[in-house]
């Protein structure tokens, strides 16, 4: 029998899940949650948001800032960002700051968006509430040359010169994250240059994961063939000798694989069912869990069931709830239940908080609401979560 054992964990604990929010903070989230349930609203208010934003039509910035944006971003820059990373921190919640702008294509905006990481290490090093920076690679380099890597076409020289730059910016986001012993994840993307981002994700981990896992890949399970890339990557790693870092995630691009894998002709990557893809993320949990002594894990979900099962790893295998190479993480404003019932437990729990100038932000959210279809099924559970305690405050 284990001799580590958590305290029990109910994810239906909404006196715990939104203990940081006031009762005015509560009802404003139910009226924003109970919008998202409609549909048709959703899509409209969306299609709406990004008129007004193009237009710059007077209040609209004012109204989105303080709706939709304050729930599920951080701020406009990291500074605005200091009160949530310190309210998280507060509930032994960790911050990583996810700045949200999608580059320009220009080498201009790639190298923004490398000192933008940059200072988010910056601040994770001056911070205790900041485990982890993150970043996209297509925010350093340009996806169609990712993607012709991929494919293995040959670069004219002006690519190769702009897959070199490329290259050194992701080394030097990594480079710093190893100087400060703060951990990086380097995002998935779409299958037509996974690889190419996988190659280099892995380089960066022969070179800076020799003490520990700096540098970790990110593996979105929906993808078929993503639990034999963790099985091959953590024998590769094994044999080089250094340490493995994953970030599991279920997905994010599912209508566009689809639609992408017909246009072309090749066979749709992703798992044909949600129950597939559920049975692929717990085995792959299983797998990292059984050979910990080599892989660090990140649980990137709002599954509750996926969520107890780690928990339930953990104590089977002896693990201390925290235990340094496994997290938990969620988006901010989303799935508090989650977040703060794992934290109260004492597990490793961490947010993923945006953040990023209104405008520029706005598009990437409502582009993930779009493509995400289990985002809106979501919105169903944290609108019932909230009623609930809303209901229990009333009754005290």
């Amino acid at each position: 029998m284990p001799t580590t054992q958590a305290p029990p964990i109910s994810f239906d604990d909404t006196a715990v899940a939104f203990a940081s929010k006031s009762d005015v903070e509560l009802r404003k989230m139910y009226a924003l949650f109970a919008a998202m349930n409609n549909n048709t609203l959703v899509k409209t208010g969306g299609g709406l948001m990004k008129a007004a934003l193009k237009w710059s039509l007077p209040g609209t910035k004012f109204l989105i800032k303080n709706s939709i944006f304050s729930q599920f971003c951080g701020g406009e820059t990291i500074q605005e960002c200091v009160p949530v990373i310190a309210e998280l921190g507060r509930y032994h919640i960790g911050t990583i700051l996810d700045y949200s702008v999608e580059g320009e294509g220009s080498d201009k905006s790639f190298d923004h968006t490398r000192d933008e990481i940059l200072a988010t290490l910056d601040m994770a090093h001056r911070s205790t509430h900041i485990p982890f920076s993150v970043f996209k690679v297509t925010g350093l380099a340009d996806s169609a040359l990712l993607e012709k890597v991929q494919a293995g076409t040959a670069l004219t020289a002006a690519e190769q010169a702009s897959y070199d730059r490329a290259h050194a910016r992701v080394d030097a986001i990594c480079h710093r994250a190893h100087q400060y012993g703060v951990r990086v994840f380097v995002d998935a993307e779409e299958s037509w240059f996974q690889a190419t981002i996988d190659k280099l994700a892995y380089e960066m981990m022969r070179k800076y994961n020799r003490e520990s896992a700096i540098v970790w890949n990110t593996y979105q399970l929906y993808r078929q063939d993503r639990l034999e890339a963790i099985k091959q990557a953590h024998d590769e790693a094994r044999q080089e000798g250094y340490y493995l870092g994953g970030k599991l995630v279920r997905g994010a691009y599912m209508e566009k694989e689809a639609r992408v894998a017909s246009q072309r002709g090749y066979a749709n990557p992703i798992n044909p069912t949600k129950a597939a893809t559920d049975q692929l993320y717990d085995d792959a949990l299983r797998y990292c869990v059984e050979h910990v002594e080599r892989i660090s894990i990140c649980a990137g979900t709002h599954n509750e069931a996926s969520s107890r099962l780690l928990t339930e790893l953990m104590q089977q295998h002896d693990l201390a709830p925290q235990d340094p190479r496994i997290w938990f993480a969620q988006l901010y404003g989303m799935s508090d239940n989650l977040s703060y019932n794992l934290a109260h437990a004492g597990y490793n729990t961490a947010k993923y908080v945006p953040y990023g100038p209104v405008d520029a932000v706005m598009p990437y959210l409502l582009r993930r609401a779009d493509e995400n279809t289990a985002i809106a099924g979501q919105s169903s559970r944290e609108f019932l979560l909230i009623q609930k305690e809303l209901r229990r405050r009333q009754g005290r």
